[in-house]
């Protein structure tokens, strides 16, 4: 017999709901605000279950004092970290990442080997500067880069659950696996949906 709980779509949430400002604008102005507005929300609807890795949890509680997060949020959150010792991932993906990670690197370079050569013209201040940006961009945007990152896909992709992020590396990542997600300026809406 199936459980009631199994029949409930099972949604996987990051921190960027709630703490990107570009994001989280869609349920409030501050990460306050915008848990308060989704707690409400997601306790009229009751065809979803929502989960968050532990890791993320705890990525959440740096941005939010613990204090301000309404109880009931936590009567629809449940923690679950994904099972690291049974998933089974294709092996195809790990060669994807790897060799991302080559590209990366081999970018992460040329960025430093442009500074050096640019130290003379624009000042050690200004390289420093302009080598922490260009470096971000080349090894950090659009690729996963946490355990909290990997803690979400493989969650995901272990409930067959939707992904909720703003991230454009988890989403690519995610992609790779056939998690589905959802973008958080839709997620508002989803959660109206009857």
């Amino acid at each position: 017999m199936i459980s009631f709980f199994s029949r409930k779509r099972k949604i996987v949430l990051d921190t960027s709901v709630f703490i990107n400002p570009d994001v989280r604008k869609y349920f409030g102005k501050s990460p306050e605000n915008a848990i308060e507005e989704f707690t409400r929300l997601a306790k009229k609807n009751k065809k979803f279950d929502f989960y968050m890795p532990p890791s993320v949890l705890k990525e959440l509680l740096n941005f939010i004092d613990e204090k301000k997060i309404p109880s009931d949020f936590y009567s629809i959150l449940r923690i679950k970290s994904p099972n690291k010792h049974r998933i089974v991932c294709p092996s195809i993906f790990f060669y994807d990442l790897v060799e991302e990670i080559r590209t990366r690197v081999n970018k992460g370079l040329r960025v430093a080997e442009n500074a050096v050569k640019s130290v003379s013209q624009k000042g050690i201040d200004e390289t420093i500067k302009d080598v922490r940006k260009k470096y971000r961009e080349a090894l950090r945007e659009g690729i996963i880069d946490s355990k909290e990152d990997v803690d979400l896909i493989f969650l995901s992709f272990e409930l067959k659950g939707t992904l909720v992020t703003g991230d454009q590396g988890l989403i690519i990542w995610a992609d790779k696996l056939g998690v589905e997600w959802i973008l958080p300026d839709k997620f508002r809406d989803f959660l109206l949906y009857k």
